[in-house]
């Protein structure tokens, strides 16, 4: 395999707590939450009604009204945040010859992308007894369909592929590119995640497998509270975030801003169980092991990880224990945080979310908090970076994650430096 060096060299965001890259960073290094009350139906007869869903966002900016009755939400979701990387990498598409559209690919991670477009139609199907369904109704509820739609947009003509993984798609969508990008496979991917699954179907499926909290409906930013003693389960939540990933000469010869630097990716599976993780947390350790050899790195070099850390009972305190396992007696030197603590746990895309505020914290020298940290679990016993940021050089970082179906995935970004 050729070591190209890879790079990312742009970020779009929409999130919970805040849309674009700039307000979404500023609101989560201040501790901003993006929880609410479900507004897109009527929660009531839910025992958990609030979700971290993408706030004064509206599709039209970006389709048709006629086209949205074709597509999930996933899609302007997914090309808002794209249109923005491509952008922030300095790529402009009225620029580019053939030869540029061909070569440009998009490699994305989704959970259940057409989710919500599919449960709609099933509703028609069964209240109208066959009639009103969507001629779109089978193209556009594939998850696959989700990087076609990207594709067209924009009009890119390279690859166009979607994994979809669980919780660990996005996070294994940027490995896959990494490795096509460093093996001279290609130069440049638009990658990251997307997902958008916040409808009474998906709530009412984790509410019978009580995986939601239940007690803070009336105080929606204390929700989503991973490592905390009274912590009830994970916040659903809908986003987007994308990134241009490039290899590095590639990238200087157009000038563009780099954010952080690739170098290594790690995947296992515990082939344990539908829903839970193997307690003792093994698999998850390899696959940082894994990511790290990958990286060439040892535990020493890691200065921050971004945890998977979705609130619930038990992933959090399994999580702590795989870190450990990784890192030995270094973890507990090593601050973390958990990102889905202000913007809730949006499922595929959560690799993505973790991966772009490494690559800020690694830019920047800013660590982003976990919020809502009032009563740790002591279980939970190393250094989250309780409640507010810290400013913090970082040469070495950390996005991990962790699945339903026994997938573990981990991502190592460095401060890039030529």
């Amino acid at each position: 395999m050729m070591t190209r060096r890879v790079v990312f060299t742009g970020l779009g965001v929409m999130s919970p707590n805040g849309s674009g890259k700039k307000q979404f960073w500023e609101n989560t290094c201040n501790g901003v939450s993006g929880i609410r009350r479900i507004s897109s139906f009527d929660p009531s007869g839910l025992d958990c009604q609030i979700a971290g869903q993408v706030q004064d966002f509206d599709p039209g900016d970006y389709y048709s009204e006629a086209d949205m009755k074709k597509l999930p939400r996933t899609v302007p979701l997914g090309v808002a945040a794209a249109k923005e990387a491509l952008k922030d990498a300095g790529i402009e598409l009225d620029e580019f010859d053939e030869e540029d559209f061909e070569s440009l690919g998009v490699l994305i991670g989704t959970g259940g992308s057409g989710f919500d477009f599919s449960e709609k139609q099933f509703g028609h199907y069964f209240a109208e007894e066959f009639h009103k369904i969507s001629p779109y109704a089978i193209s556009n509820a594939l998850v696959g369909m989700l990087s076609s739609e990207i594709s067209m947009f924009f009009g890119l003509q390279g690859r166009s592929h979607v994994i979809s993984n669980g919780c660990t798609s996005s996070t294994d969508a940027m490995g896959y590119a990494f490795n096509a990008i460093r093996s001279g496979q290609e130069d440049w991917m638009l990658t990251g995640g997307v997902e958008s699954c916040v409808t009474p179907a998906m709530m009412t499926g984790f509410q019978r497998m009580r995986a939601n909290p239940v007690n803070f409906n009336e105080e929606p930013a204390r929700g989503s509270r991973p490592f905390n003693r009274d912590r009830e389960g994970f916040v659903l939540a809908e986003g987007s975030w994308m990134l241009v990933m490039e290899e590095l000469e590639h990238a200087k010869k157009r000038n563009a801003p780099i954010y952080a630097e690739v170098i290594g990716y790690g995947t296992t599976c515990d082939a344990y169980h539908r829903v839970a993780i193997m307690p003792d947390g093994r698999q998850s350790t390899r696959a940082l092991l894994l990511a790290m050899k990958d990286a060439r790195i040892n535990e020493n070099e890691v200065q921050y990880i971004n945890f998977h850390g979705t609130s619930t009972v038990i992933n959090d305190k399994i999580e702590t224990m795989a870190v450990k396992g990784a890192l030995n007696g270094h973890a507990m030197k090593v601050p973390v945080s958990s990102t889905k603590s202000m913007v809730g746990h949006p499922q595929g895309a959560s690799g993505a979310l973790g991966t772009v505020v490494t690559s800020l914290s690694l830019r920047d020298g800013v660590l982003s908090p976990t919020i809502n940290m009032e009563n740790p679990d002591p279980d939970c016993d190393m250094d989250y970076i309780a409640n507010e940021s810290r400013e913090q050089a970082v040469q070495v970082a950390i996005s991990n994650c962790i699945s339903f179906g026994s997938k573990n995935s981990a991502l190592v970004l460095k401060k890039f430096a030529l």
